[in-house]
């Protein structure tokens, strides 16, 4: 009987909770939380209406090349997402242990900041990896090897992959180091929009490694 009492007053609580956040991630949802080394983390926008970026994400021009605007898809049959999807790829597919999402930037950058739950692979390592490398790798990412020593990939983990923005290029050179060793193309989803994308919406951050100063 005491269960059947306190769903009312949580839901209550949960309700008098989205009436108080005045930036939502949708109409309908708040905030969602994920696990970040090891730890709860509440995502959510920036609640200050009045908030602007100032660190190196309010850059227009950077020049090209390296930084050229890269091309919507990289490939035909790799699916593209956004800011939506990837909040519900955290919800279902990293909350269930069949997905990564990864930031595929050098590791300094992923140290400063980044999407709570990414992991990092910086792009190199798959890009210049051999078929050992890969190996080693794909396994982590759920691969299975057959007796025949042949790849099985049926139950290797979904990709979700994302670097700077729009104006880098190393998710690319990470795909490309991916399909090079016939990582499943419907596993692969890119996020162009990248990190840049995600502070312009003023979505939770995390920081692995603090600047000093």
């Amino acid at each position: 009987m005491k269960s059947l009492l306190i769903l009312p007053l949580f839901a209550s609580i949960l309700f008098a909770q989205n009436d108080q956040v005045t930036v939502k991630l949708t109409k309908e949802i708040p905030f969602i939380y994920t696990t970040d080394s090891g730890k709860t983390v509440k995502v959510e926008r920036i609640q200050d209406v009045n908030n602007r970026l100032t660190d190196d994400y309010t850059k227009t021009s950077r020049a090209c090349p390296p930084f050229c605007i890269q091309a919507t898809k990289i490939d035909p049959d790799i699916k593209n997402i956004e800011e939506l999807e990837i909040i519900d790829f955290m919800e279902n597919k990293v909350k269930n242990n069949t997905g990564v999402i990864i930031d595929a930037r050098l590791k300094s950058w992923f140290e400063l900041e980044t999407i709570p739950s990414a992991v990092n692979i910086p792009f190199p390592i798959i890009q210049n990896a051999t078929k050992e490398k890969a190996e080693k790798i794909f396994t982590l990412l759920g691969m299975k090897i057959k007796p025949d020593g042949s790849w099985d990939f049926s139950n290797a983990k979904e990709l979700a992959i994302f670097c700077n923005g729009v104006w880098c290029e190393q998710s690319a050179h990470f795909m490309s180091g991916l399909l090079k060793y016939n990582y499943p193309k419907d596993k692969i989803a890119y996020y162009r929009s990248g990190f840049q994308g995600w502070k312009l919406l003023g979505l939770t951050t995390v920081v692995h490694k603090e600047i000093k100063k």
